[in-house]
């Protein structure tokens, strides 16, 4: 009987572990841990009581103990490449902004851009502008809140 118990929990920690492939957070995981703490115990003949007990013990334990690390991993980092790069930077527009004649010019950092407003409004010369999206070739900006371009 014991080798039934043994098994079963041997077969429920490999499926927990490969259907944690398929996932993210660590979360399956630790019912794999939990799964192979019982099965271990059902290899040294306990109760299947206290295997059941100690599966959901080390799964409980497993999941309370990887949070942080599963938090730290899953946060919305922003890791802007390509022209996403340029995105939430503020820019200086160095030729007025007016959608309506498709004209437009910033710097964002060393880099020279056409943009549009983000309302349609016309935005002058030497405003600080902040960049809210790209569409196409063009930066989407609003006039920046801040009164100081700061570098970023």
């Amino acid at each position: 009987m014991s080798n039934i118990w043994m098994w079963g929990w041997a077969a429920m920690a490999i499926i927990f572990l490969i259907a944690e492939l398929f996932t993210t957070g660590f979360f399956l995981v630790c019912f794999g841990v939990g799964a192979a703490a019982a099965a271990l115990l059902a290899y040294l003949g306990v109760d299947p009581l206290l295997q059941v007990l100690t599966f959901i013990v080390v799964s409980g334990l497993a999941v309370l103990l990887t949070r942080p690390l599963t938090r730290r991993l899953n946060e919305k980092h922003k890791n802007f490449v390509g022209s996403d790069r340029v995105l939430e930077k503020q820019a200086i527009v160095l030729a007025d902004i007016n959608p309506a004649l498709g004209v437009g010019m910033v710097r964002v950092d060393a880099e020279e851009w056409r943009a549009s407003s983000e309302d349609g409004r016309i935005i002058t010369k030497d405003t600080i502008v902040e960049v809210l999206r790209i569409d196409g070739t063009r930066l989407i900006v609003r006039p920046s809140q801040a009164k100081v371009l700061v570098e970023g």
